[in-house]
């Protein structure tokens, strides 16, 4: 029940990471430093998909796209976070709140999808070698890239419906860095058991389901491709590719599973995962890809020589 009389909560205060200014300075240099390294890594990979005529295949387009959203996810937390490092009084307004969790979400969920339409493209590129290109052309790339889009802003709509309806009359402290469904629906003046079986079954089901999916689909095609060997250093590196997207699908779903799929209460790791999950996470993609990935590798330093260097082949 929603109390009769109560004044609105219009802002949040953020304990943050620690309360020590020494630790503050350190955890500072330290995220600055990821997150410096976050975005000249993914804009890189970005330009040299665009810029290389050899990476045209539907797994560039969407790697380029994954890059994209790593940009726009860790550019949703890591900002304020680095700000408030120097705050006294670490605030975020009610309105902010629910835009950082409504872009957290639609670009998390945005993300999750991308990969499971990753994981179909790999499926045609080793099981239909033959009709790879007519399978996995342009046109269906761009509608299962919208549709991956479309799917994180259904299920980030969703998540922000349930919390703005909520009434905040009381505590207005969060225990945490940014602003998150587990941490908002915790000092709500009302029962949110409801809304938390919905977001855990939105969220935490969904991460689950999607995580198994996507690990038997890696697994399935690994054993395909031990069985076909022959080809020799073309399953080698389709084989380092499958390697690359299951390491990601674990990155991405371990700490989603372990934030959303369960009830919400606070433990001791949440900081960590969460760190892990918004901040450390988005590094790891360009690191995976451009480590296993010879074609990404060679292009880069291309275009690297070409375009930062000023040296021409």
């Amino acid at each position: 029940m929603e109390p009769d009389n109560y004044t609105r909560v219009t802002e949040f205060v953020l304990t943050g990471l620690s309360q020590t200014r020494e630790v503050q300075l350190v955890l500072f240099v330290i995220f600055l430093s990821f997150y410096l390294l976050i975005l000249p890594g993914n804009i890189l990979i970005i330009f040299t998909i665009r810029l290389d005529a050899h990476l045209t295949s539907p797994m560039y387009f969407l790697l380029a796209n994954l890059a994209f959203l790593d940009i726009w996810y860790s550019s949703i937390t890591a900002p304020k976070m680095l700000v408030d490092f120097f705050a006294e009084r670490k605030i975020i307004s009610f309105g902010g709140c629910i835009a950082q969790l409504f872009f957290l979400h639609f670009v998390g969920a945005s993300e999750m999808f991308l990969l499971t339409v990753m994981a179909f493209d790999r499926y045609a590129a080793i099981c239909r070698p033959l009709h790879y290109a007519t399978i996995m052309n342009r046109r269906l790339c761009c509608v299962l890239v919208a549709c991956s889009w479309l799917g994180g802003f259904i299920h980030s709509i969703i998540q922000v419906a349930l919390i703005v309806r909520l009434p905040f009359c009381g505590p207005n402290e969060l225990d945490s860095y940014f602003c998150d469904i587990t941490q908002v629906v915790r000092i709500a003046c009302a029962n949110t058991f409801p809304e938390e079986l919905v977001m855990i079954f939105s969220s935490g089901l969904i991460s689950v389901v999607c995580f198994i999916a996507l690990l038997m689909s890696y697994a399935f095609l690994l054993v395909m491709l031990k069985k076909h060997s022959g080809s020799g250093e073309s399953t080698s590196r389709a084989m380092s590719t499958c390697y690359s997207h299951m390491t990601i699908v674990v990155l991405m779903f371990g700490p989603s599973i372990y934030i959303y799929a369960r009830p919400f209460d606070a433990f001791s790791l949440d900081k960590i995962v969460s760190v892990f999950h918004t901040v450390i996470f988005p590094l790891l993609n360009p690191i995976i890809y451009t480590l296993r990935n010879k074609e990404v590798k060679t292009a880069m330093r291309k275009i690297t020589k070409k375009y930062i260097f000023c040296k021409e082949k």
